[in-house]
């Protein structure tokens, strides 16, 4: 992180010298581009002029498919136009030089908060996951479950793991100079809730054995504090209360 900040500040420094020179070259090319067309506008009302008396005299045939300005003004306007596409060249530099600077920045102010977002989910996730751990895999304070507690601390063991994996992956990556936006996602990280995101903060368990998702965050399900008794998710309490209206 601290080579890429060194290197943005070094290339930073740099800028206003490169862009003064960019828009020097500019100030020139459009005080010569002022005077050829100032040139070229003096030429072609000297010429009309000439034109218009030529015709009166009757020295010129008034056909205007045969009046034309001279091969000196026409060069003069084709000038102006090479003039004014170097102009936009250069402009067209400056900007993308000062763009490719602000997308860098970008880059680096997305990659810091991503970073940051990892480890207030990891702090966050940290005390839930030792909890679960010692009450023998059971989730927000709830007890252990008959039947399937131990395939839950199992799933929960594996998200932890998992979780000390993608800090691990974070860090590295926080270290290089590489300026991806997205982190690489390990595959093997098992994921919950309606979200279909890893574990993190606090998450609730659905009481229903045959529960596809079993596992769910606080805020997918609209709840802020733990539930006393037994909880079933937005897909099984239907099924429950079909049951007890049998």
């Amino acid at each position: 992180m601290s080579s890429f900040v060194d290197e943005f500040q070094a290339n930073l420094e740099a800028l206003p010298n490169i862009l003064q020179k960019k828009y020097s070259l500019l100030r020139d090319l459009d005080k010569s581009l002022q005077e050829i067309q100032r040139q070229n506008e003096q030429r072609c009302e000297q010429e009309i002029e000439d034109i218009k008396r030529g015709v009166k005299a009757g020295n010129i045939t008034p056909n205007t498919s045969l009046i034309r300005f001279s091969d000196e003004a026409l060069d003069e306007q084709k000038h102006s136009i090479r003039i004014a596409d170097e102009k936009m060249a250069l402009a067209v530099q400056a900007y993308d030089l000062v763009d490719a600077h602000i997308q860098q920045l970008d880059q680096f102010l997305k990659l810091c908060d991503e970073d940051n977002r990892r480890e207030r989910d990891t702090a966050a996730a940290a005390p839930a996951l030792l909890a679960s751990s010692l009450d023998g895999g059971t989730k927000s304070g709830r007890g252990s479950e008959s039947g399937r507690g131990g395939r839950k601390k199992t799933r929960l063991v594996a998200a932890e793991e998992a979780t000390e994996t993608e800090v691990a992956v974070a860090t590295t990556f926080a270290n290089t100079t590489g300026m991806q936006l997205d982190l690489p996602v390990d595959p093997n990280e098992p994921t919950y809730c309606f979200c279909n995101q890893v574990s993190y903060g606090d998450m609730i368990a659905c009481d229903n054995p045959d529960c596809k998702i079993e596992w769910f965050h606080f805020g997918c399900v609209g709840l802020k504090e733990k539930v006393k008794g037994k909880w079933y998710c937005s897909d099984c309490a239907p099924l429950k209360n079909r049951r007890r209206g049998r």
